[in-house]
């Protein structure tokens, strides 16, 4: 796998925005893009040991491993324009901090944000983004 792969909640109005932001953003052609609950996404989350049914976090996968929560939005953030690329430095703080960030935020995603309802909508995006094959 050469390309870095970012699963996401594919129903999450915040998530969504969050992927076309990376795709405005990123330094180059890095990234590929599948909804957590896609089939090729449940399939990455086996291969890395996580739970098919996992969608409270964005998970990035890389040749070597997966990342998730906080950990992947920071290495997600390398591989942006600057001043983006700057967000990395967030792995200074402990993952524990930066994780209960996270968790808070994806807690209340929905209520913040919304969710798409119409499953429709969701094939439909997914088609939208550049896909992993």
């Amino acid at each position: 796998m050469d390309k870095k792969v970012i699963l996401f909640d594919g129903i999450c109005n915040l998530c969504d925005k969050s992927v076309q932001f990376i795709i405005r953003h990123e330094k180059s052609d890095t990234f590929q893009f599948a909804s957590l609950q896609s089939d090729e996404g449940k399939s990455l989350l086996n291969k890395y040991n996580l739970n098919p049914d996992y969608i409270d976090s964005i998970v990035l996968v890389t040749d070597q491993k997966a990342y998730t929560k906080s950990r992947a939005a920071l290495e997600i953030a390398k591989d942006l324009k600057s001043p983006f690329h700057l967000f990395r430095f967030g792995t200074i703080f402990p993952i524990k901090v930066t994780d209960l960030i996270y968790d808070l935020i994806a807690k209340y995603r929905y209520r913040l944000f919304g969710k798409k309802e119409d499953t429709c909508e969701l094939i439909h995006q997914q088609k939208k983004f550049r896909g992993t094959s």
